[in-house]
Protein backbone atom coordinates (compact mmCIF):
# COMPACT_ATOMS: atom_id res chain seq x y z
CA UNK A 1 0.00 0.00 0.00
CA UNK A 2 1.32 3.46 -0.90
CA UNK A 3 2.39 6.08 1.64
CA UNK A 4 -0.49 8.32 0.56
CA UNK A 5 -3.06 5.59 1.27
CA UNK A 6 -1.49 4.82 4.63
CA UNK A 7 -1.80 8.50 5.50
CA UNK A 8 -5.48 8.51 4.40
CA UNK A 9 -6.22 5.53 6.64
CA UNK A 10 -4.29 7.10 9.51
CA UNK A 11 -6.57 10.15 9.30
CA UNK A 12 -9.58 7.86 9.55
CA UNK A 13 -8.06 5.97 12.51
CA UNK A 14 -7.22 9.23 14.30
CA UNK A 15 -10.78 10.48 13.79
CA UNK A 16 -12.25 7.24 15.21
CA UNK A 17 -9.93 7.30 18.25
CA UNK A 18 -10.73 10.95 19.03
CA UNK A 19 -14.45 10.34 18.62
CA UNK A 20 -14.51 7.30 20.91
CA UNK A 21 -12.17 8.61 23.61
CA UNK A 22 -13.65 12.09 24.01
CA UNK A 23 -16.88 12.89 25.73
CA UNK A 24 -19.57 13.66 23.12
CA UNK A 25 -21.10 17.14 23.27
CA UNK A 26 -24.52 15.86 22.27
CA UNK A 27 -26.51 12.73 22.98
CA UNK A 28 -27.34 10.78 19.82
CA UNK A 29 -31.04 11.42 20.38
CA UNK A 30 -34.02 12.60 18.28
CA UNK A 31 -32.65 16.16 18.05
CA UNK A 32 -29.34 14.88 16.75
CA UNK A 33 -31.07 12.58 14.22
CA UNK A 34 -33.20 15.48 12.94
CA UNK A 35 -30.11 17.67 12.53
CA UNK A 36 -28.13 14.90 10.87
CA UNK A 37 -30.91 14.13 8.39
CA UNK A 38 -31.26 17.81 7.48
CA UNK A 39 -27.52 18.22 6.90
CA UNK A 40 -27.41 14.95 4.97
CA UNK A 41 -30.30 15.90 2.65
CA UNK A 42 -28.98 19.35 1.82
CA UNK A 43 -25.33 18.26 1.62
CA UNK A 44 -26.45 15.62 -0.91
CA UNK A 45 -28.22 18.32 -2.94
CA UNK A 46 -25.18 20.62 -2.75
CA UNK A 47 -22.98 17.77 -3.93
CA UNK A 48 -24.43 18.30 -7.42
CA UNK A 49 -23.15 21.91 -7.37
CA UNK A 50 -19.58 21.07 -6.45
CA UNK A 51 -16.63 22.25 -8.55
CA UNK A 52 -14.47 19.33 -9.66
CA UNK A 53 -10.77 19.77 -10.49
CA UNK A 54 -7.94 17.33 -11.01
CA UNK A 55 -4.49 17.33 -9.43
CA UNK A 56 -2.32 14.70 -11.07
CA UNK A 57 -4.19 11.41 -10.72
CA UNK A 58 -6.50 12.72 -7.99
CA UNK A 59 -9.85 14.50 -8.12
CA UNK A 60 -10.68 17.43 -5.81
CA UNK A 61 -14.28 18.46 -5.08
CA UNK A 62 -14.85 22.03 -3.96
CA UNK A 63 -18.16 22.95 -2.32
CA UNK A 64 -19.43 25.04 0.59
CA UNK A 65 -18.64 23.23 3.86
CA UNK A 66 -20.95 22.96 6.89
CA UNK A 67 -18.39 21.02 8.91
CA UNK A 68 -17.85 23.82 11.45
CA UNK A 69 -21.47 24.23 12.55
CA UNK A 70 -22.25 20.52 12.68
CA UNK A 71 -18.93 19.68 14.38
CA UNK A 72 -19.57 22.24 17.14
CA UNK A 73 -23.16 21.04 17.57
CA UNK A 74 -22.50 17.29 17.48
CA UNK A 75 -18.96 16.98 18.85
CA UNK A 76 -16.36 14.47 17.61
CA UNK A 77 -18.56 11.35 17.89
CA UNK A 78 -21.62 12.95 16.32
CA UNK A 79 -19.48 14.32 13.46
CA UNK A 80 -17.94 10.88 12.83
CA UNK A 81 -21.35 9.21 12.62
CA UNK A 82 -22.62 11.88 10.24
CA UNK A 83 -19.52 11.74 7.99
CA UNK A 84 -19.71 7.93 7.73
CA UNK A 85 -23.37 8.20 6.75
CA UNK A 86 -22.85 11.04 4.24
CA UNK A 87 -19.63 9.77 2.63
CA UNK A 88 -21.17 6.31 2.18
CA UNK A 89 -24.04 8.01 0.30
CA UNK A 90 -21.56 9.84 -1.93
CA UNK A 91 -19.64 6.63 -2.60
CA UNK A 92 -22.82 4.74 -3.60
CA UNK A 93 -23.93 7.66 -5.82
CA UNK A 94 -20.58 7.79 -7.63
CA UNK A 95 -20.59 4.04 -8.14
CA UNK A 96 -24.12 4.05 -9.56
CA UNK A 97 -23.41 7.01 -11.87
CA UNK A 98 -20.01 5.54 -12.87
CA UNK A 99 -18.19 8.73 -11.83
CA UNK A 100 -16.09 7.06 -9.13
CA UNK A 101 -12.30 7.16 -9.31
CA UNK A 102 -10.30 3.95 -9.17
CA UNK A 103 -9.52 4.44 -5.49
CA UNK A 104 -12.91 5.87 -4.51
CA UNK A 105 -13.40 3.42 -1.64
CA UNK A 106 -10.19 4.51 0.10
CA UNK A 107 -10.98 8.14 -0.78
CA UNK A 108 -14.11 7.76 1.33
CA UNK A 109 -11.95 6.86 4.34
CA UNK A 110 -9.81 9.94 3.71
CA UNK A 111 -12.90 12.20 3.52
CA UNK A 112 -14.43 10.73 6.69
CA UNK A 113 -11.17 11.17 8.60
CA UNK A 114 -10.36 14.61 7.23
CA UNK A 115 -13.78 16.18 7.80
CA UNK A 116 -14.26 14.52 11.19
CA UNK A 117 -10.93 15.93 12.34
CA UNK A 118 -11.97 19.31 10.96
CA UNK A 119 -15.24 19.18 12.89
CA UNK A 120 -13.39 18.07 16.01
CA UNK A 121 -10.97 21.00 15.70
CA UNK A 122 -13.94 23.36 15.29
CA UNK A 123 -15.61 21.90 18.39
CA UNK A 124 -12.57 22.30 20.65
CA UNK A 125 -11.58 25.73 19.31
CA UNK A 126 -15.13 27.04 19.74
CA UNK A 127 -15.48 25.52 23.23
CA UNK A 128 -12.16 27.02 24.31
CA UNK A 129 -12.67 30.55 23.00
CA UNK A 130 -16.42 31.11 23.24
CA UNK A 131 -16.40 32.32 26.90
CA UNK A 132 -13.99 35.13 25.95
CA UNK A 133 -15.66 35.88 22.61
CA UNK A 134 -19.06 36.29 24.30
CA UNK A 135 -17.81 39.48 25.98
CA UNK A 136 -16.50 41.06 22.76
CA UNK A 137 -18.74 43.01 20.33
CA UNK A 138 -19.48 40.73 17.37
CA UNK A 139 -17.27 38.18 19.14
CA UNK A 140 -19.46 35.23 18.11
CA UNK A 141 -19.13 36.06 14.42
CA UNK A 142 -15.41 36.80 14.64
CA UNK A 143 -14.91 33.50 16.47
CA UNK A 144 -16.67 31.65 13.67
CA UNK A 145 -14.47 33.37 11.09
CA UNK A 146 -11.43 32.12 13.00
CA UNK A 147 -12.91 28.60 13.29
CA UNK A 148 -13.63 28.44 9.53
CA UNK A 149 -10.14 29.70 8.65
CA UNK A 150 -8.52 27.08 10.88
CA UNK A 151 -10.67 24.15 9.71
CA UNK A 152 -10.29 25.12 6.04
CA UNK A 153 -6.52 25.39 6.27
CA UNK A 154 -6.43 22.11 8.22
CA UNK A 155 -8.38 20.39 5.45
CA UNK A 156 -6.08 21.91 2.81
CA UNK A 157 -3.07 20.80 4.82
CA UNK A 158 -4.29 17.20 4.75
CA UNK A 159 -4.66 17.48 0.96
CA UNK A 160 -1.15 18.85 0.57
CA UNK A 161 0.31 15.96 2.58
CA UNK A 162 -1.56 13.22 0.73
CA UNK A 163 -0.75 14.80 -2.68
CA UNK A 164 2.91 15.15 -1.71
CA UNK A 165 3.04 11.49 -0.68
CA UNK A 166 1.34 10.38 -3.91
CA UNK A 167 3.62 12.53 -6.09
CA UNK A 168 0.84 14.80 -7.36
CA UNK A 169 2.65 17.73 -5.68
CA UNK A 170 6.41 17.99 -6.15
CA UNK A 171 7.29 21.62 -5.35
CA UNK A 172 6.76 24.02 -2.46
CA UNK A 173 5.00 26.47 -4.81
CA UNK A 174 2.37 23.87 -5.69
CA UNK A 175 1.79 23.18 -2.01
CA UNK A 176 1.43 26.88 -1.15
CA UNK A 177 -0.91 27.43 -4.10
CA UNK A 178 -3.18 24.64 -2.89
CA UNK A 179 -3.13 26.02 0.65
CA UNK A 180 -3.68 29.70 -0.06
CA UNK A 181 -4.15 30.63 -3.73
CA UNK A 182 -7.79 29.59 -4.07
CA UNK A 183 -8.75 31.09 -0.68
CA UNK A 184 -9.79 34.65 0.06
CA UNK A 185 -11.43 36.55 2.92
CA UNK A 186 -14.75 36.73 1.05
CA UNK A 187 -14.96 32.93 0.82
CA UNK A 188 -14.06 32.51 4.48
CA UNK A 189 -16.64 35.16 5.49
CA UNK A 190 -19.42 33.50 3.46
CA UNK A 191 -18.78 30.09 5.01
CA UNK A 192 -18.37 31.57 8.52
CA UNK A 193 -21.63 33.56 8.34
CA UNK A 194 -23.59 30.56 7.04
CA UNK A 195 -22.21 28.19 9.68
CA UNK A 196 -22.69 30.71 12.50
CA UNK A 197 -26.38 31.13 11.59
CA UNK A 198 -26.85 27.37 11.24
CA UNK A 199 -25.40 26.71 14.68
CA UNK A 200 -27.64 29.33 16.30
CA UNK A 201 -30.73 27.80 14.70
CA UNK A 202 -29.61 24.28 15.66
CA UNK A 203 -29.12 25.28 19.29
CA UNK A 204 -32.60 26.88 19.36
CA UNK A 205 -34.10 23.93 17.42
CA UNK A 206 -35.69 26.32 14.90
CA UNK A 207 -36.20 23.64 12.28
CA UNK A 208 -38.32 25.69 9.84
CA UNK A 209 -35.81 28.54 9.83
CA UNK A 210 -32.99 26.03 9.47
CA UNK A 211 -34.64 24.53 6.40
CA UNK A 212 -35.29 28.04 5.03
CA UNK A 213 -31.61 28.96 5.43
CA UNK A 214 -30.52 25.77 3.70
CA UNK A 215 -32.99 26.44 0.86
CA UNK A 216 -31.79 30.02 0.50
CA UNK A 217 -28.20 28.82 0.32
CA UNK A 218 -29.13 26.18 -2.22
CA UNK A 219 -31.06 28.61 -4.46
CA UNK A 220 -28.24 31.17 -4.38
CA UNK A 221 -25.63 28.47 -5.03
CA UNK A 222 -27.71 27.01 -7.86
CA UNK A 223 -28.04 30.45 -9.46
CA UNK A 224 -24.28 31.05 -9.33
CA UNK A 225 -23.63 27.52 -10.55
CA UNK A 226 -25.95 27.97 -13.55
CA UNK A 227 -24.36 31.30 -14.45
CA UNK A 228 -20.91 29.78 -14.06
CA UNK A 229 -21.87 26.88 -16.32
CA UNK A 230 -23.30 29.27 -18.93
CA UNK A 231 -20.14 31.37 -18.81
CA UNK A 232 -18.00 28.25 -19.11
CA UNK A 233 -20.00 26.99 -22.09
CA UNK A 234 -19.73 30.39 -23.78
CA UNK A 235 -15.99 30.43 -23.15
CA UNK A 236 -15.68 26.95 -24.65
CA UNK A 237 -17.77 27.95 -27.70
CA UNK A 238 -15.70 31.10 -28.19
CA UNK A 239 -12.49 29.10 -27.77
CA UNK A 240 -13.69 26.51 -30.28
CA UNK A 241 -14.61 29.24 -32.76
CA UNK A 242 -11.25 30.89 -32.22
CA UNK A 243 -9.49 27.58 -32.85
CA UNK A 244 -11.57 27.04 -35.98
CA UNK A 245 -10.46 30.41 -37.37
CA UNK A 246 -6.84 30.42 -36.17
CA UNK A 247 -3.69 29.24 -37.89
CA UNK A 248 -1.85 27.14 -35.31
CA UNK A 249 1.65 27.80 -36.64
CA UNK A 250 1.59 31.61 -36.70
CA UNK A 251 -1.36 32.52 -34.46
CA UNK A 252 -2.86 34.61 -37.27
CA UNK A 253 -6.32 34.07 -38.75
CA UNK A 254 -6.70 31.30 -41.33
CA UNK A 255 -8.32 31.09 -44.76
CA UNK A 256 -11.72 30.12 -43.28
CA UNK A 257 -11.84 33.36 -41.29
CA UNK A 258 -10.67 35.29 -44.33
CA UNK A 259 -13.62 33.96 -46.34
CA UNK A 260 -15.94 34.89 -43.47
CA UNK A 261 -14.56 38.44 -43.27
CA UNK A 262 -14.79 38.84 -47.05
CA UNK A 263 -18.50 38.04 -46.87
CA UNK A 264 -18.98 40.51 -44.01
CA UNK A 265 -17.09 43.34 -45.74
CA UNK A 266 -18.51 42.69 -49.20
CA UNK A 267 -20.52 45.71 -50.47
CA UNK A 268 -19.80 47.53 -47.20
CA UNK A 269 -18.68 50.67 -49.07
CA UNK A 270 -15.51 50.54 -46.95
CA UNK A 271 -12.18 51.71 -48.37
CA UNK A 272 -9.85 48.72 -48.19
CA UNK A 273 -6.35 47.88 -49.28
CA UNK A 274 -6.12 44.14 -49.91
CA UNK A 275 -2.52 42.96 -49.80
CA UNK A 276 -1.34 39.51 -50.86
CA UNK A 277 2.24 38.67 -49.88
CA UNK A 278 4.45 35.62 -49.88
CA UNK A 279 8.04 34.59 -49.23
CA UNK A 280 10.31 34.53 -52.27
CA UNK A 281 11.85 31.21 -53.26
CA UNK A 282 10.44 29.52 -50.18
CA UNK A 283 10.85 26.03 -51.64
CA UNK A 284 14.58 26.61 -51.81
CA UNK A 285 14.65 27.31 -48.06
CA UNK A 286 12.88 24.01 -47.34
CA UNK A 287 15.17 22.12 -49.73
CA UNK A 288 18.35 23.70 -48.32
CA UNK A 289 17.43 23.12 -44.69
CA UNK A 290 14.20 21.35 -43.67
CA UNK A 291 10.54 22.07 -43.02
CA UNK A 292 11.18 22.97 -39.38
CA UNK A 293 13.48 25.80 -40.52
CA UNK A 294 10.88 26.75 -43.12
CA UNK A 295 8.27 27.00 -40.37
CA UNK A 296 10.52 29.38 -38.39
CA UNK A 297 10.82 31.59 -41.48
CA UNK A 298 7.02 31.63 -41.91
CA UNK A 299 6.57 32.57 -38.23
CA UNK A 300 9.17 35.37 -38.56
CA UNK A 301 7.42 36.65 -41.69
CA UNK A 302 4.01 36.67 -39.93
CA UNK A 303 5.44 38.46 -36.87
CA UNK A 304 7.08 41.08 -39.12
CA UNK A 305 3.78 41.77 -40.88
CA UNK A 306 1.84 41.92 -37.59
CA UNK A 307 4.27 44.44 -36.11
CA UNK A 308 3.23 47.10 -38.67
CA UNK A 309 -0.53 46.56 -38.50
CA UNK A 310 -2.97 48.76 -36.63
CA UNK A 311 -5.94 47.60 -34.54
CA UNK A 312 -8.45 47.74 -37.39
CA UNK A 313 -6.23 45.80 -39.82
CA UNK A 314 -6.50 42.02 -40.24
CA UNK A 315 -3.84 39.46 -41.16
CA UNK A 316 -4.62 36.00 -42.56
CA UNK A 317 -2.44 33.06 -43.50
CA UNK A 318 -4.16 32.34 -46.81
CA UNK A 319 -1.75 29.66 -48.04
CA UNK A 320 1.47 27.83 -47.14
CA UNK A 321 3.85 30.82 -47.16
CA UNK A 322 1.22 33.26 -48.45
CA UNK A 323 -0.47 35.89 -46.26
CA UNK A 324 -3.31 38.30 -46.99
CA UNK A 325 -3.84 41.63 -45.27
CA UNK A 326 -6.94 43.79 -45.08
CA UNK A 327 -5.77 47.36 -44.46
CA UNK A 328 -8.88 49.30 -43.40
CA UNK A 329 -9.72 52.97 -43.00
CA UNK A 330 -6.56 54.21 -44.72
CA UNK A 331 -5.68 56.09 -47.87
CA UNK A 332 -3.87 54.48 -50.78
CA UNK A 333 -0.67 56.33 -49.83
CA UNK A 334 -0.89 55.10 -46.21
CA UNK A 335 -1.30 51.50 -47.37
CA UNK A 336 1.68 51.80 -49.70
CA UNK A 337 3.83 53.28 -46.93
CA UNK A 338 2.97 50.40 -44.53
CA UNK A 339 4.04 47.82 -47.12
CA UNK A 340 7.28 49.69 -47.87
CA UNK A 341 8.06 49.65 -44.14
CA UNK A 342 7.39 45.90 -44.05
CA UNK A 343 9.78 45.37 -46.94
CA UNK A 344 12.50 47.29 -45.10
CA UNK A 345 11.83 45.29 -41.89
CA UNK A 346 12.21 42.00 -43.77
CA UNK A 347 15.38 43.17 -45.50
CA UNK A 348 16.92 44.23 -42.19
CA UNK A 349 16.24 41.09 -40.17
CA UNK A 350 16.61 37.31 -40.28
CA UNK A 351 14.69 34.32 -39.00
CA UNK A 352 16.47 32.37 -36.25
CA UNK A 353 16.12 28.58 -36.34
CA UNK A 354 17.72 25.41 -34.96
CA UNK A 355 19.43 23.30 -37.61
CA UNK A 356 21.82 20.36 -37.12
CA UNK A 357 22.59 21.10 -33.45
CA UNK A 358 23.27 24.76 -34.08
CA UNK A 359 21.33 27.99 -34.29
CA UNK A 360 21.29 29.63 -37.70
CA UNK A 361 20.00 32.90 -39.16
CA UNK A 362 18.04 32.64 -42.39
CA UNK A 363 17.69 35.75 -44.55
CA UNK A 364 14.83 35.91 -47.02
CA UNK A 365 12.80 38.36 -49.07
CA UNK A 366 9.10 38.73 -49.83
CA UNK A 367 6.90 40.16 -52.56
CA UNK A 368 3.66 42.10 -52.19
CA UNK A 369 0.62 42.97 -54.27
CA UNK A 370 -1.68 45.81 -53.13
CA UNK A 371 -5.10 46.53 -54.58
CA UNK A 372 -6.86 49.59 -53.11
CA UNK A 373 -10.58 50.03 -53.74
CA UNK A 374 -14.03 50.71 -52.32
CA UNK A 375 -15.95 47.53 -51.50
CA UNK A 376 -19.23 48.29 -53.26
CA UNK A 377 -21.46 46.82 -55.93
CA UNK A 378 -18.91 47.51 -58.69
CA UNK A 379 -16.02 45.64 -57.02
CA UNK A 380 -16.54 42.76 -54.59
CA UNK A 381 -14.06 41.59 -51.97
CA UNK A 382 -13.43 38.47 -54.04
CA UNK A 383 -12.50 40.56 -57.09
CA UNK A 384 -10.28 42.76 -54.93
CA UNK A 385 -8.45 39.70 -53.62
CA UNK A 386 -7.96 38.24 -57.12
CA UNK A 387 -6.52 41.54 -58.40
CA UNK A 388 -4.17 41.82 -55.40
CA UNK A 389 -2.98 38.27 -56.14
CA UNK A 390 -2.32 39.26 -59.78
CA UNK A 391 -0.28 42.22 -58.56
CA UNK A 392 1.76 39.83 -56.38
CA UNK A 393 2.57 37.79 -59.51
CA UNK A 394 3.63 41.01 -61.21
CA UNK A 395 6.07 41.69 -58.35
CA UNK A 396 7.52 38.21 -58.86
CA UNK A 397 8.01 38.82 -62.60
CA UNK A 398 9.70 42.17 -61.94
CA UNK A 399 12.40 40.56 -59.78
CA UNK A 400 10.78 39.92 -56.36
CA UNK A 401 11.28 41.73 -53.03
CA UNK A 402 9.03 44.56 -54.10
CA UNK A 403 5.50 45.95 -54.07
CA UNK A 404 3.23 46.19 -57.08
CA UNK A 405 0.07 48.18 -56.43
CA UNK A 406 -2.98 49.68 -58.04
CA UNK A 407 -5.40 52.36 -56.83
CA UNK A 408 -8.83 51.55 -58.26
CA UNK A 409 -10.18 54.93 -57.10
CA UNK A 410 -7.87 56.67 -59.56
CA UNK A 411 -9.32 54.81 -62.58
Amino acid sequence: MSKARLFDLSLFAAAVVLALLTHPSVVLDVTYIKAMLLYWVFASFYFQLRIVTRKGNSTIDYAISYTSSFGIFAGPLGTLVYEIFYRTTVYIYKKKTKTADTGEFLDAFYNIGSFTLGGTAAYYLYTLLYPAAAHVPAGYWLLFLLVVCVTTLLSSGFLVITFALSGDITTRKEALDLLFKSRNLLDFSKVALTNALLLRLLQMEKWEMLIALFLLNYIVSLSFFSKSQSAQHKFERDKFEQMAYQDFLTGTFNRAHMDKMMNELDHSSEYIGIVVADIDRFKKINDTYNHAVGDRVIIHFADTLKARLQEEDILFRSGGEEFTLFLRGKSYQECSLIIQEMLLDIEGSSAVADYEDQQIEVSYSASFGLYYFKADLSISMEKGYVRADQLLLESKKLGRSRLSSHNALAD
